[in-house]
């Protein structure tokens, strides 16, 4: 089977970098980047990632509006938030998102990130 692609999705090109690298030690393809929510929208479009790991802290618009207009397309990507927080701090916002679940910065590995994929809970489930 396949490895899904990737849309990463962070206003911090250091950031971003470091998850392309991470993702590609661990064979996931990455189709783009942006840095802004509505960038994110717009790429989403024109690649078709199978998921769009998304910031929930960007300049425009926030990651839980960006997964809104996400999840509403015809064909959505699942959608992994991220952030330096807790998802305690986000509470309910976080299921009321509709990703499929938040992973915060420091416990982002290719191991979380591919049992939050195949169900686990190893990630937070949404």
């Amino acid at each position: 089977m396949a490895q899904p692609t990737f849309l990463i999705v962070d206003d911090h090109e250091a950031f971003r970098a470091a998850v392309r690298g991470l993702l590609g030690r661990r064979g996931f393809p990455v189709v783009g980047e942006s840095a802004t929510g509505l960038g994110a929208i717009e790429a989403a479009d024109r690649l078709r990632p199978d998921v769009v790991l998304l910031d929930v802290q960007l300049p425009d618009i926030d990651g839980f509006e960006t997964a809104r207009v996400l999840l509403a397309t015809p064909a959505p990507p699942a959608v992994v938030l991220v952030s330096t927080r807790e998802a305690a701090d986000y509470g309910a916002r976080i299921r009321a998102s509709g990703a499929l679940g938040f992973i915060t910065k420091s416990r982002l590995s290719g191991d979380t990130l591919s049992a939050l994929l195949r169900g686990s809970t190893e990630g937070e489930r949404a």
